[in-house]
C-alpha cells in the first residue's frame, strides 16, 4: 500500500532532470495533470484574485497544443470558475474536486449526488452563512461542495470560529479538509481527486493507460494527494510545499510555488516546444 514520507526536493530546472533522468520520452505521451490555487497560481487573499504568472500560462498553452500531449487541470474550484481562469480550450477540467469533468469535446462525466446529499449540502450552506460568516470570513458556495475561508478574521477568534465551522460541516455529514487558511466542505462520497484522475486517465488511454503514456500531476493542498496516492508507482508526482519534513504520497516536493513554471520548462524542453 502506498505511504506518506519524506521524499527529496527539487529546488532549481537543472533539478528535474538531475532527479528524473530520462522519464520524458519526447516519443511517448505525455499525461499532465494539474491543480490550479497555490500550483498553476499562487495563493492569493482572495481566490477571486488568482492569476497565473505570464510565463506560466505562455507555457502551459504551448504545452497544451503539442499532438504528444493530453492536460488536464483538477481543481477544488467549480468548474465554470477554473475554466475561467485557466482560459484553455480543448483541454479536460475536472472541478469540485474531480466532481464536476468536462472532456475536450465537451461532454460531461460528473460524479451523480443523491437527493439527500443535495438537501444536506444547501442546509450547510445556509448554516455557515448564518453562524459563521462573520469577522471577514465568508463560504464560497461551489454547488456540491464549498470553502470556507477565514484567512482575513482576527487572530485572537480565528481558531474558535474554524472550529466552529468544522463543527458544522462535521454535522451535515461533510467532511472537512484544511486547506490554506480554509477549510474545504466534501461532500460523502467515496470520490475525490485521485479518482477523478484515474477515471480521465483511462478515459483518455484505455484501461492500461499507464502502458501508453507517462504521467507528470502537481499539486499543493491535502486534497491533491488523494491523486499522489493512486498514481505512486505509475507516474511521477510532484507535491509544493515549503516545509521540508512534509509527508506525502507525491515522488518530489517543489520547495517553491514558482518551480512549476520550471516543471512545464523540463516538459517543453523534453518535447522540444
Amino acid at each position: 500500500m502506498p505511504e506518506k514520507r519524506l521524499v527529496p526536493a527539487i529546488s532549481s530546472l537543472e533539478e528535474f532532470e538531475t532527479n528524473l533522468p530520462g522519464y520524458l520520452n519526447p516519443e511517448k505521451k505525455l499525461a499532465i495533470l494539474l491543480d490550479y490555487d497555490g500550483t498553476l497560481a499562487p495563493i492569493a487573499s482572495n481566490p477571486n484574485k488568482t492569476a497565473m504568472p505570464i510565463e506560466c500560462e505562455i507555457l502551459l498553452n504551448k504545452i497544451a497544443s503539442h499532438p504528444k500531449v493530453f492536460l488536464a487541470v483538477i481543481s477544488g474550484r467549480g468548474i465554470k470558475d477554473v475554466q475561467e481562469k485557466v482560459g484553455i480550450a480543448n483541454i479536460t477540467y475536472a472541478g469540485n474536486h474531480g466532481i464536476e469533468i468536462e472532456n475536450p469535446d465537451g461532454t460531461r462525466q460528473d460524479y451523480k449526488l443523491s437527493g439527500e446529499v443535495l438537501n444536506s449540502y444547501r442546509q450547510l450552506v445556509n448554516e455557515l452563512n448564518q453562524q459563521v460568516s462573520k469577522n471577514n470570513a465568508w463560504v464560497e458556495d461551489k454547488r456540491v461542495s464549498l470553502t470556507y475561508h477565514y484567512r482575513d478574521t482576527p487572530p485572537l477568534i480565528k481558531e474558535e470560529q474554524k472550529q466552529l465551522a468544522i463543527k458544522i460541516i462535521e454535522a451535515h455529514g461533510f467532511r472537512a479538509n484544511q486547506a490554506h487558511e480554509a477549510i474545504e466542505a466534501k461532500p460523502p462520497v467515496n470520490w475525490n481527486k485521485g479518482e477523478a484522475a484515474l477515471l480521465i486517465l483511462k478515459n483518455k488511454f484505455g484501461n492500461n493507460w499507464s502502458n501508453h503514456a507517462g504521467v507528470v500531476f502537481a499539486g499543493d493542498d491535502n486534497t491533491d494527494e488523494d491523486a499522489m496516492r493512486v498514481l505512486q508507482g505509475l507516474g511521477k508526482t510532484f507535491r509544493i510545499s515549503t516545509d521540508p519534513n512534509i509527508e506525502t504520497f507525491a515522488d518530489f516536493r517543489l520547495a517553491r510555488q514558482d518551480l512549476v513554471t520550471d516543471l512545464l520548462k523540463w516538459i517543453a524542453s523534453a518535447y522540444h516546444i
